[in-house]
């Protein structure tokens, strides 16, 4: 764990310059406006250890996979988030030198992410090798308002030096992605250009055809006041811009505006895409910083308005939260059902810019519940609009008759992803898929994405199921073989518990949801049997009979569900045993280590309890938690906010707490020491989840909307609001529990055992006085 950041709940601030963290930095200071972001680097060059990133939604590559031993079903190609060029380029030289903090020497430094505004600022006073000192300041916005628009301002004050300062806005192709050889290459410059005002550089991607343009215009200030000083224009294939320069005097201060425009063929015709990035750019330095500036910090008001968490006595916590909320918002807007969420969003190019089924299991429930706009519905027709792939994905796999196998990686559809205990194993990810249908059913009460799209994809999935399950005689039940379930610190397992439970659930949802649309819209029902070809009496009395005779391990003199066959064969230990120098232990131990041990890289059976709570009561859940939770070593970014979740419904607050306090600084403090990589975007909404879920006990029993909330010790309270059913809720929980109804229509909730009629009228919100959580469900 690394803490080097001070604690601020609404800004993240790196006093003083830590080379040795630079990456983790770059990572953690990151930006994005759902359209384009890139990683926190300095935007003049630095010639030492850096990981510069700059990325475009939409736009991939397709690389040849290579494999030493290939197996059937392998994808042809894996898909990737090339890096793209570096439009925030803004270079300083003096007469004789350029400024490089790898070379000039550091007199004081900071810099300063503010999330409530959405701006990152960066302050520093540094002396060149010939001794000329300089104090700098820059600000850096990728707007949220106006997508197309990254704006920097770039002002830069003589301390000691006389003499000509420039300063050259760029745009530059020259780009190396982190995994790749030398002489390979990605992008091709298409063509490039400047002329008096604005520069413009647009390329394309090799192989895919892929084209993003961006254009970049400027305006030069010195002490204040607007010059149009000739500027020098830089012309090369692939780096253009313009140097503009000025003579200086101690006291003497000069700022550049760089407005750049950024579109790709995603959005554009190409034929257009120079004039259109042209005209954006010169339009924006029209309206000017000002009026964008206040545009961007207007959006990001709205959002904190919807998703805001306010946690009161526990800075670090408060810091955390709002951090997460942040990065996830600025890497999806949720307006493009073409689009998805990478793991690492626009942080780092580890898993290609994917999507993986960290969406649904974070970021739809997230979503679903934090804003009453249709972000998760967009998600969900992500994957509609894939079905065909999946039916090809499985039928390449031996699957026939509409049989659907999501991918465990893909952008376009097509599983490109090549361990085989991972993309043919690891076949849990289908559900999460059909749970997310049922949870946007439930917490909207809306069937029309069901009707039009979901009820097609969870019968192709339910195909799926029907045809991968064995019947074993010895047992006279359905087994699952051969799977790797989300712990996958196990690999190639036989009945995997999670794999068979939720098998069951996806199977009763969809059989459930089959006899809804049935009964209340027939016509549609006809129209969905049609298009899929579904055989209703044939296709559901297997799925009945699996249903009814499937195997789940489990050992019930400990009164646990296994994880897997042959998983009590095992040593079992708890994460104590293990040295600290050797942890993460997928970074120190070997692979046959890891899977001969106990240790659990992530939930399992508790993410089971965890998705399907309602069928499980509180002493089920602690034996399993108790059981399990020993053993988990959490290098999975899914893990903590799972188990922090059932930690706090059985009661254990202070462990809920530790748990939630690793998934909300997981990347802020580095726990897995990885952040240098980038960020863990999709699972950064856990963290969210953990306080409404887990400390606030938000469930839906018997079609209502229940609250049982506790109060970590480190903290005097905690307030969010949360949608359900078109209504928005303000929940506060303190020494008093209020529950305000401040949009929608009367609803029924439930506060513990009491049951409250909420109206969009504060005499009739549910507040409970004295708020004191042992008297109000009892001791532990």
């Amino acid at each position: 764990m690394k803490r080097y950041l001070e604690t601020d709940e609404w800004n993240i601030i790196e006093n003083d310059f830590h080379a040795d963290n630079l990456r983790i930095s770059e990572s953690i200071f990151s930006l994005g406006n759902g359209r384009f972001g890139q990683r926190g680097n300095f935007e003049e060059p630095y010639s030492s250890d850096s990981y510069r990133g700059s990325f475009i939604a939409g736009i991939t590559f397709l690389d040849k996979t290579r494999v030493g031993w290939w197996k059937n079903g392998f994808p042809a190609f894996y898909t990737r988030i090339p890096n793209a060029a570096d439009w925030a380029r803004v270079s300083l030289r003096l007469i004789d030198e350029e400024l490089d903090l790898a070379q000039w020497e550091i007199n004081s430094f900071s810099r300063r992410l503010d999330m409530k505004a959405g701006i990152s600022y960066r302050d520093f006073e540094t002396t060149s090798p010939k001794g000329n000192q300089l104090r700098i300041h820059v600000e850096h916005i990728n707007n949220m308002a106006h997508p197309n628009l990254c704006l920097v301002k770039y002002s830069v004050a003589s301390v000691n030096y006389t003499g000509k300062l420039s300063l050259l806005p760029s745009l530059n192709a020259i780009i190396t992605n982190k995994d790749d050889e030398q002489k390979e290459k990605i992008w091709n410059t298409l063509r490039s250009g400047v002329d008096k005002d604005c520069a413009y550089l647009w390329t394309q991607t090799r192989r895919e055809d892929a084209q993003v343009c961006y254009a970049m215009t400027y305006q030069f200030f010195k002490n204040g006041k607007e010059t149009t000083s000739n500027p020098i224009r830089i012309e090369k294939e692939t780096q253009t811009g313009f140097s503009l320069g000025t003579d200086m005097k101690p006291g003497d201060c000069v700022t550049l505006i760089k407005y750049t425009a950024i579109t790709s063929s995603l959005y554009y015709e190409r034929q257009h895409l120079v004039d259109h990035s042209i005209a954006e750019a010169r339009q924006a330095k029209a309206t000017g910083w000002d009026t964008l500036s206040n545009d961007h910090r207007q959006t990001w008001k709205e959002i904190w308005d919807e998703m805001d968490v306010t946690i009161e006595g526990d800075p670090e916590a408060q810091q955390g939260i709002r951090y997460n909320i942040f990065q996830l918002c600025q890497t999806y807007r949720g307006d493009d059902p073409r689009l998805n969420i990478g793991p690492k969003g626009f942080t780092g190019e580890k898993y290609g810019g994917n999507t993986y089924w960290n969406t649904e299991l974070c970021c739809v429930p997230f979503f679903l519940l934090s804003t009453p706009r249709d972000i998760a519905k967009n998600l969900l027709i992500y994957r509609y609009n894939q079905l065909p792939k999946a039916i090809e994905n499985a039928r390449k796999l031996g699957f026939k008759d509409g049989a659907a196998l999501f991918p465990q990686v893909t952008y376009n559809g097509e599983e490109c992803h090549n361990e085989w205990e991972i993309t043919f194993e690891e076949i849990h990810r289908n559900n999460i898929i059909v749970y997310a249908i049922a949870q946007h059913v439930q917490l909207t009460g809306n069937k029309d994405y069901l009707i039009r799209y979901g009820l097609e994809v969870m019968i192709a999935v339910s195909r799926f199921w029907s045809q991968r399950v064995s019947f074993s005689n010895p047992k006279q039940k359905y087994v699952i073989l051969g799977v790797t379930g989300p712990d996958e610190y196990e690999n190639n397992v036989d009945n995997n518990w999670y794999t068979n439970y939720s098998c069951v659930q996806c199977l009763r949802m969809t059989l459930q949801y089959i006899e809804t649309i049935a009964q209340e819209y027939p016509d549609e029902y006809v129209r969905i049997c049609h298009a899929t070809n579904f055989r209703p009496k044939e296709e559901t009395q297997r799925w009945h009979d699996i249903i009814d005779r499937m195997y789940l391990p489990e050992d019930k003199e400990l009164g646990i569900f296994v994880q897997n066959d042959g998983y009590l064969d095992k040593v079992l230990e708890s994460t104590d045993a293990i040295p600290p120098e050797e942890r993460p232990i997928n970074q120190h131990w070997s692979w046959d280590r890891i899977l001969r041990s106990c240790y659990i890289k992530q939930s399992d059976v508790l993410l089971g309890l965890y998705l399907y709570y309602f069928h499980f009561d509180k002493e089920t859940v602690r034996r399993n938690f108790e059981f399990y939770e020993p053993m988990t070593v959490h290098e999975s970014s899914l893990s903590p906010h799972i188990h922090s979740i059932l930690a706090a419904r059985i009661d254990d607050v202070e462990r809920a707490y530790q748990l939630f306090m690793h998934a909300t600084r997981l990347d802020l403090n580095d726990y897995n020491n990885e952040t240098h990589q980038g960020l863990h975007i999709t699972s950064m909404p856990g963290s969210w989840l953990a306080i409404v879920k887990g400390f606030a006990g938000m469930d839906i029993r018997d079609n209502r909307l229940c609250f049982s909330p506790v109060i970590p010790k480190q903290w005097k309270g905690y307030s969010f609001q949360v949608n359900y059913l078109g209504r928005t809720l303000y929940v506060q929980v303190g020494k008093e529990i209020r529950i305000s109804l401040i949009a929608g229509e009367e609803l029924s909730i439930q506060v513990y055992q009491n049951v409250y009629d909420l109206k969009a009228d504060k005499d009739s919100n549910c507040a409970i006085g004295n708020y004191s959580y042992e008297e109000a469900i009892g001791p532990s």
